[in-house]
């Protein structure tokens, strides 16, 4: 942190030289928010992730810059300390430079975040670097892009061999010079994260990649346990409030229905 107690771009670059681990989690509304400020959280990523855990989509395609921008907001006002960074969604980024550009200002300015995060490595090293040097501090995210789910049809494991290896130290390469402060590197086999790591000076931030980056990020979500069972490999439940608040909700049923709900104590 810096002299204010804020976590910057800095903080995470110093964090990488003393080997100090970067912990990030998502966040969608300013209550999580709160909370995760309140837990000392480096970096809230406000993920179009939203786009299946708050607004029940298939998948991340069909959040939209208004989306971003709404949940952007609130993560914000419930942050005091945290880097907030606010996803790029699908072509938001990918029509010109010109849009992306605008795009990227729209989530500093109007909502409040300290940077964006964009998927792509090589083919997006350009426009990240016009990002940077227009004052927009840029997370890269390579491996596997949800926004390419589409095209691709699966979510997949990267680096499972050398081909697929050398492109993704490529992609990281590209990104770092590039100007980006940190990259995530998304389902990437353990061993090639951890090479990607050392090869580079900007922090790592895996989920699904193994413990040898620099940080890790979880969807909240799944570390809260509100899907039960339904979870991808890597995410670790820290809590069931799957059945804690299902516990709550039929206390609240069973009361009401008995007339238990509200009593003396309840009423004015």
């Amino acid at each position: 942190m810096n002299e204010t107690g804020k976590v910057t771009t800095a903080t995470l670059r110093k964090k990488k030289r003393e080997g100090k681990k970067i912990v990030t989690l998502t966040a969608y509304d300013y209550f999580t928010s709160r909370l995760l400020n309140q837990a000392g959280i480096d970096l809230i990523l406000v993920g179009d992730s939203l786009g299946m855990v708050v607004l029940g989509y298939e998948n991340t395609i069909p959040v939209t810059m208004d989306d971003m921008l709404h949940h952007t907001r609130a993560v914000v006002r419930g942050n005091s300390r945290c880097l907030v960074v606010a996803d790029l969604p699908f072509l938001s980024c990918h029509i010109s430079d010109e849009e992306a550009l605008r795009n990227a200002g729209r989530l500093i300015q109007e909502a409040g975040a300290h940077a964006v995060k964009l998927e792509g490595g090589r083919e997006a090293a350009s426009l990240v670097k016009k990002m940077v040097r227009a004052g927009v501090p840029v997370l890269g995210h390579i491996g596997l892009l949800p926004q390419d789910i589409l095209k691709e049809g699966a979510y997949l494991v990267r680096g499972k061999n050398e081909e697929s290896v050398i492109g993704l130290l490529e992609d990281a390469r590209a990104l770092e010079e590039a100007g980006a402060f940190a990259v995530v590197l998304e389902c990437v086999a353990a061993r090639p994260a951890g090479e990607i790591t050392k090869s580079l000076k900007i922090p790592t931030i895996g989920i699904g990649s193994g413990p040898l980056c620099d940080g890790q990020i979880l969807v909240i979500h799944d570390l809260l346990g509100l899907y039960g069972s339904v979870r991808p490999k890597f995410a670790k439940p820290y809590a069931d409030l799957q059945k804690v608040m299902l516990e709550a909700f039929d206390g609240y049923k069973r009361e009401v229905e008995e007339g238990k709900f509200p009593g003396p104590e309840h009423s004015f």
